[in-house]
């Protein structure tokens, strides 16, 4: 299953880089006449419409800095940008990259207005992506299909092609409303081309126009591919799940909660044919986008091969990274990798609080846990507390959620394939069922129909070899998901629809830049917009709290 997008990669080698373009100048021509252009790359033929398709999903995981103002490939990718914004400003991650400027500022909650690598990351791919589904949306539109004599199989065909096409431009536009509040907002039908600056919407403008999107696709009579049908690529599975995400947090985005609607787009989805995957690690083994077990349980995914997709961001980051060099041997590879970074761990106070991890031996690497999610650690030569060290990889706890080891096998059998992997061959699980289980607890919670959701519960903490709540509350909740969600993109989110996010009775390591924790500003809750591109377009406004305005408000 998972090579049906691998095979659409390969064959639109060429032609997948045919869309690129910077943001505002889609629809320049190019200075060499044999170069080609979305006014030339589609024909009467599948592949070219395949390869405009295969370019929008190339945007989670493409590390280009032709139109990135970054040194740093690897930091500049979407999965990567995005999961660092999310989990190292909270409680689950410190990073040890002490000179990269983007690290010590997210790791401490001291970023201000000023250009952030990650951030900046996260607000170019997202823009950029949702520029390129506009120009696929315009040239296969009808008229557009019509006048080259595309076949009528063919266009029937492409409808779900530009489904499947709205669906990422509202993954992209939720990313971005989620980091950065109100956006610049266009849609297929909106002026372009150079010159032309994007308006800025309000935050809820944003999230309405996505609802109204996603509803559309989910209807039964959608050209959207059937739930289950379609992986890594989107499906109706995929439309409902963002849903019940954005339903989640609609108070947070737009000052009304929606939690009825929450807990119906997790129903629905309970009618769909997912399963939780028996085993919670194999969800995040290197043959992942292979395993049936797995795969019943991913909604929607990032699909990565360490052949294929050679990126230093996505799961590669979350091996790589996650480890130190001297881990690796030509004995022991506890990753599935060839190497180790020394980046990103976990403070031993998450490990302790949510996990009740009791007796470890840092020089034998034991330790002793009730829950099975909380095996995934690695604490050999470690230290336990990063006080005075946060930049010392070692202090802290390592962790191997993302394995690129198969479920089948261990390190002494995978030890002579893992010695070739410099990349990961995990697939990046962007929405799974495990997420809309609790999703589904929270909006039953909200409703004051707890118990309704008290068998998806026991399911939940049943795999993980866990006790089920007597009552889901809201710490409950909170823990919940600090166990079954952790390193998968949710905390800092999580974090501030509870309202903890800057609060000061809410603490973790390093929060606010001390060790033992301190609330900051409650508008860090939403990120700066880039100074580069406050200053290249003038209807921008900067977020309030960062800096001075520059621009004229709409």
């Amino acid at each position: 299953m998972k090579m049906n997008i691998k095979h659409i990669a390969l064959a639109a080698a060429g032609a997948a880089t045919l869309l690129t373009a910077c943001i505002n100048d889609l629809d320049t021509l190019p200075l060499n006449p044999s170069d080609s252009t979305s006014e030339t790359a589609y024909g009467k033929d599948e592949q070219g419409y395949l390869a405009g398709l295969t370019k929008l999903y190339f945007n989670f995981v493409s590390n280009d800095l032709k139109d990135l103002q970054l040194s740093d490939g690897g930091s500049s990718e979407l999965v990567r940008a995005y999961w660092s914004i999310e989990e190292v400003t909270a409680d689950a991650c410190k990073c040890a990259w002490e000179n990269d400027a983007w690290v010590r500022a997210l790791n401490t909650n001291t970023w201000s207005d000023a250009d952030n690598d990650a951030t900046y990351a996260v607000y170019v791919r997202t823009l950029q992506g949702i520029a390129f589904v506009n120009e696929y949306l315009r040239q296969t539109a009808a008229d557009k299909l019509s006048d080259r004599g595309v076949s009528s199989d063919l266009a029937a065909k492409i409808q779900g092609f530009r489904a499947e096409a709205r669906f990422l431009r509202a993954y992209f536009y939720w990313m971005a409303l989620d980091v950065f509040g109100d956006v610049p907002f266009t849609t297929e039908d909106s002026p372009f081309g150079g010159g032309v600056n994007p308006k800025q919407a309000s935050r809820k403008d944003v999230f309405d126009f996505c609802i109204t999107e996603l509803k559309e696709l989910a209807a039964n009579d959608s050209a959207m591919p059937a739930a289950r049908s379609n992986y890594p690529r989107a499906d109706k599975g995929s439309v409902q799940g963002l849903l019940a995400r954005m339903y989640l947090n609609a108070e947070v985005y737009t000052g009304t909660p929606m939690w009825q609607e929450a807990k119906d787009a997790c129903e629905a989805i309970f009618t769909m044919g997912y399963a939780l995957c028996p085993n919670y690690a194999d969800l995040f083994r290197g043959d992942n986008g292979e395993n049936p077990d797995a795969l019943q349980e991913i909604l929607f995914g990032v699909s990565y091969d360490a052949e294929q997709t050679q990126s230093y961001g996505g799961t590669s980051y979350l091996t790589l990274a996650a480890i130190a060099a001297a881990d690796v041997s030509s004995t022991e590879m506890i990753n599935g990798v060839n190497n180790g970074w020394g980046g990103v761990r976990v403070p031993y106070e998450y490990v302790e609080k949510y996990f009740n991890v009791r007796n470890a031996d840092y020089t034998t690497g034991s330790y002793d846990v009730n829950d099975d999610r909380g095996r995934m650690f690695y604490i050999k030569g470690r230290s336990e507390s990063m006080d005075g060290a946060l930049y010392v990889f070692l202090s802290g706890w390592s962790c191997l959620k993302f394995n690129n080891i198969p479920h089948d096998m261990d390190n002494d059998s995978f030890l002579a394939t893992a010695a070739t992997k410099a990349y990961s061959d995990i697939d990046y699980p962007l929405i799974r069922l495990g997420e809309i289980y609790l999703i589904y607890a929270e909006a039953c919670m909200e409703l004051g129909q707890a118990n309704t959701a008290m068998p998806k519960v026991r399911e939940l903490t049943a795999r993980a070899g866990a006790q089920a709540p007597s009552s889901i509350t809201e710490d409950w909740l909170i823990e919940e998901r600090a166990r079954e969600l952790m390193w998968e993109g949710h905390r800092r989110t999580d974090l501030i629809r509870y309202g903890k996010f800057t609060s000061s009775t809410f603490l973790w390591t390093y929060k606010g830049g001390t060790f033992s924790g301190q609330g900051f500003d409650d508008h860090m809750k939403i990120f700066a917009i880039p100074a580069s591109e406050l200053a290249s377009n003038p209807e921008l406004h900067q977020n309030p709290g960062y800096g001075v305005t520059t621009s004229t408000e709409n």
